[in-house]
């Protein structure tokens, strides 16, 4: 699984080994700087995916400062973590899919849980390599689409690829979020490291393109009316949703037997990571309920902690972007080892026939 991911990133980890490995650095008085810089806290994860004010609130109680940095797709937390991303970032946020190799390439640290009570709030059934990372959110990703403008019922993936949805589709991006699909529509494993089969959903994925009017913000898009479908996340389904008011005319694509994605996000200590014990605190406290009930105001995605969904509020409690019948008809992610260079090159060759 390591050599998978050297592969990917060969020039990163040429460079990280010339960068060498972080130590504590000691100062003139033969003192170590690491009690001082224990008040900064540096998180590298999605943008827009965590309140300002629970930040502002931890950082008083803390007497730290968060230093917030922002990642476009999976493949950048993965290529920080292999880089050696403990010389710059105490936390990263990454996904489920990548956990094994992360692992088994020593990327990771183990965390230290007797620091993190609040982790027993988190629903055991969905701990990924429990000793190595926490769960944040967890995103079903599906698709909506107005009824009113969308010129077909949507049952299945394949329908996604109908002549008459040109130019109609705003969809998330990435290739272990368009890939799965594509797989599904085939008839195949999701997670397939075969590349015929593969190669065979790069050709779905052709199709799949020329309907796509946008890849990203697929929920404004959806709302402006730009877009007459949408495959997203439940979090961003929850915004458009709401967005359009009590009578809007969206609705989340019934599949007969179709199953969707279902992803964790998950933070992780990286491999000499310089301020664990900050990061354990970061960690302890998004685990609280009434903490994490407050994000789920403002981010209102599916959520791990069984006590923070109990503590929030009766509006979370009965989106209507969680409330489908097929959530038992799930696929996740799986770690598919030196596959991904297989999928990597089909993805850049779909983006350059953009």
């Amino acid at each position: 699984m390591k050599k998978a991911i050297s592969i990917i990133l060969t020039v990163i980890l040429i460079m990280s080994i010339f960068a060498g490995c972080s130590g504590t650095s000691v100062g003139s008085n033969g003192e170590s700087d690491e009690a001082a810089a224990s008040t900064e806290l540096n998180i590298y994860m999605w943008q827009q995916y965590i309140s300002d004010d629970l930040i502002a609130e931890f950082e008083e109680a803390n007497n730290a400062k968060i230093n917030l940095s922002y990642m476009s797709d999976n493949a950048d937390a993965i290529t920080k973590l292999t880089a050696g991303g403990g010389q710059d970032y105490d936390l990263i946020m990454t996904c489920d899919a990548y956990m094994e190799s992360l692992i088994e390439g020593d990327y990771v640290e183990k965390i230290n849980f007797e620091n993190i009570p609040n982790a027993s709030n988190i629903n055991e059934s969905y701990w990924t390599a429990k000793e190595y990372c926490v769960p944040y959110l967890m995103n079903y990703i599906y698709i909506i689409y107005d009824e009113d403008t969308c010129p077909v019922e949507i049952k299945s993936y394949n329908d996604l690829i109908d002549p008459s949805l040109k130019g109609q589709i705003a969809s998330i991006d990435g290739a272990r979020n368009l890939f799965p699909i594509a797989l599904v529509a085939l008839g195949y494993d999701p997670n397939s490291t075969n590349e015929g089969e593969i190669a065979e959903a790069y050709e779905w994925l052709v199709k799949y393109n020329e309907n796509v009017v946008a890849y990203g913000n697929a929920e404004q898009n959806l709302t402006n009316g730009t877009a007459s479908v949408a495959f997203t996340y439940d979090g961003n389904a929850s915004w458009a949703m709401s967005e359009m008011g009590e009578d809007n005319s969206i609705v989340i694509a019934d599949f007969e037997k179709d199953p969707v994605q279902l992803g964790f996000d998950l933070y992780v200590i990286p491999k000499g990571a310089k301020h664990v014990d900050l990061a354990e605190k970061f960690l302890n406290y998004i685990a609280d309920p009434q903490v994490m009930a407050e994000n789920l105001v403002e981010y209102p995605y599916s959520c791990p902690n069984d006590a923070a969904v109990e503590a929030a509020s009766d509006t979370y409690k009965n989106d209507p972007a969680r409330d489908f019948d097929y959530k038992q008809n799930v696929f996740f992610q799986k770690d598919v080892g030196e596959a991904i260079t297989i999928y990597n090159d089909y993805y850049q060759k779909l983006k350059v026939g953009e």
